[in-house]
């Protein structure tokens, strides 16, 4: 057991120690704005655009992908807030002074990140009845998982959990 306590550590100190050099980032003016701009935007703004157009471009046709993309996020809400209010890992400007946040915190709690989580699920399930919409939604998904840890909102771990999670529910989600 001291040997797997002791692993667990050095991963706690390496994810402390990238989250402090990635959120470096955030110096560059640009860069912090931009990560901004998609963090707000992966707060669901992006996703309910996307809904809203294919239901005005498609009409009844994406009435069956858009109401499985409310489903598979109903479903990753509920997951993540009840990970969230079990782990109770604090953010990672509210544990080192190194990490500066670059955006408002929508709770208290970094484990896992929900932004990652539900832009994984979305695009996964999106791309799986509109292929050509991958080009738009992989990048948008990647950025969005960025801008978490750049901003000093999650870990990297978080990200990676959020985005492990989001894949599990959508890919499960799509096998029904």
């Amino acid at each position: 057991m001291p040997r797997l306590e002791a692993s667990l550590a050095q991963l706690r100190l390496w994810d402390q120690g990238l989250c402090v050099r990635i959120n470096h980032a955030m110096r560059i003016r640009f860069v912090h704005r931009g990560l901004g701009l998609v963090s707000r935007l992966g707060d669901g703004i992006f996703w309910y655009a996307l809904m809203l157009a294919l239901l005005a471009l498609e009409g009844a046709r994406a009435a069956k992908p858009v109401l499985h993309m409310i489903a598979t996020g109903l479903v990753c809400t509920a997951i993540y807030k009840w990970l969230k209010s079990r782990t109770s890992r604090p953010r990672p400007y509210a544990v080192d002074r190194a990490v500066r946040a670059g955006a408002d915190a929508l709770d208290p709690f970094s484990f896992p990140s929900g932004h990652t989580l539900h832009a994984v699920a979305f695009s996964m399930v999106a791309a799986a009845y509109y292929p050509p919409l991958a080009w738009l939604l992989a990048p948008f998904t990647l950025l969005v998982a960025a801008s978490r840890v750049v901003l000093g909102l999650h870990y990297p771990s978080d990200v990676l959990a959020g985005a492990a999670l989001g894949a599990l529910i959508a890919q499960g989600s799509l096998s029904l």
